[in-house]
């Protein structure tokens, strides 16, 4: 594999205090994950270029992501976080959208009780203020998010938007006949893109590539190869399996996949989506 850009990794320092949802049960998880840990991972799989997303509702979080892509090369995009219903959004996202390297805004919409958060009118300002400033959204959801976020890109048709994780099937359990049809409506219905990140997540303890085929197969029919993106999930990812297990499970994902879609989704989709350059 040449040319690829991870379009999804994680960094955290715990002794920020950041992350209320990072904690012991955790495991592997609850420790510090820094450019130094991820930099010969990459180098050893030749990818030059990650997206460096968002792990903490915080400004201060955005910020340190910020200073560390202004540390490391390989890191070519951030995507931060704001209270996007805060009456400070617009004016939080502007003045974030000055630094070169942000590139998208991720509003921790998993861990938001009212699943019609992304639809209240105190929001729509935010929304205003990303197509303004030329960013994206990260939208990351599960199945019971899609029809507000079906609603969301329908108010908002020029904004771009990738969904995260593919909105994380129920892998493990099989109950994911929902997921598949709201999935494919968002596809059919939207400009939307998709990242191919976090289903060994979602998956069992034991995942093999055959568990992730079905759901790879349905999004890759749903939005084609250029709105598809490879993402490693890095850190989360290493409560199932390590960054090369990752990917080398995507090459078997890939082994029937036409050599240029291939292209797209490992590096091209991500480049165009994030406007990262040439891949």
């Amino acid at each position: 594999m040449n040319n690829i850009i991870d379009s999804h990794q994680h960094f955290w320092d715990t002794a920020r205090g950041d992350y209320g949802w990072l904690s012991p049960e955790l495991g592997v998880l609850y420790d510090d994950f820094a450019p130094d840990n991820l930099a010969p991972i990459l180098a050893e799989a030749g990818i030059e270029k990650t997206v460096l997303v968002q792990a903490a509702p915080t400004l201060d979080e955005t910020h340190y992501l910020l200073s560390l892509a202004d540390q490391y090369r390989f890191i070519a995009g951030v995507v931060g976080w704001v209270d996007m219903a805060s009456p400070t959004a617009a004016s939080d996202i502007a003045t974030l959208a000055k630094h070169p390297k942000l590139k998208g805004i991720r509003p921790m919409i998993q861990d938001i009780p009212d699943p019609d958060w992304m639809i209240q009118p105190a929001v729509a300002p935010a929304y205003e203020a990303l197509l303004k400033s030329g960013l994206r959204f990260d939208a990351l959801v599960h199945t019971k998010h899609l029809e507000n976020l079906l609603t969301v890109m329908h108010r908002y048709p020029e904004l771009p938007v990738v969904i995260d994780h593919a909105a994380k099937p129920d892998i493990a359990s099989g109950q994911t006949s929902e997921w598949a049809e709201r999935i494919a409506a968002i596809a059919e219905n939207t400009n939307a893109f998709c990242k191919l990140s976090g289903l060994v997540t979602e998956a069992g303890e034991s995942v093999g590539s055959s568990d992730i085929q079905p759901y790879f197969q349905h999004i890759f029919e749903c939005f084609g190869a250029r709105r598809l993106m490879w993402g490693s999930d890095w850190p989360v990812a290493k409560l199932r399996m390590e960054y090369a297990d990752w990917l080398s499970m995507t090459q078997e994902l890939l082994i029937a996949v036409p050599g240029e879609d291939r292209d797209q989704i490992l590096a091209g989709t991500a480049a165009r989506f994030y406007g990262l350059g040439q891949a």
